[in-house]
């Protein structure tokens, strides 16, 4: 169920409102009568990731924080080439 609140009542209501967002509820607020923003609830969680799900899968090479070659530095800092 969608319900529409002027901006207003979101402003002096905002915490019901993100409470009833939380709780499933869609909620759009309008400013004169237009609609601008909608609370939404955020998916679920299903709990936390495992760690180590790519162990193995990535490699990072011994060479990766050394200085970059002077060409691409410059490319980086807009000096072009």
């Amino acid at each position: 169920m969608t319900k529409t609140v002027n901006l207003y009542e979101a402003k002096t209501k905002l915490s019901e409102l993100v409470e009833r967002a939380a709780k499933g509820e869609e909620i759009v607020i309008a400013k004169a009568g237009k609609p601008c923003a909608k609370l939404v609830p955020l998916p679920v969680r299903k709990g936390l990731r495992p760690a180590g799900l790519s162990a193995g899968k990535v490699t990072v090479p011994d060479d990766f924080d050394d200085p970059l070659p002077d060409e691409i530095q410059r490319a980086f800092e807009g000096e072009g080439s």
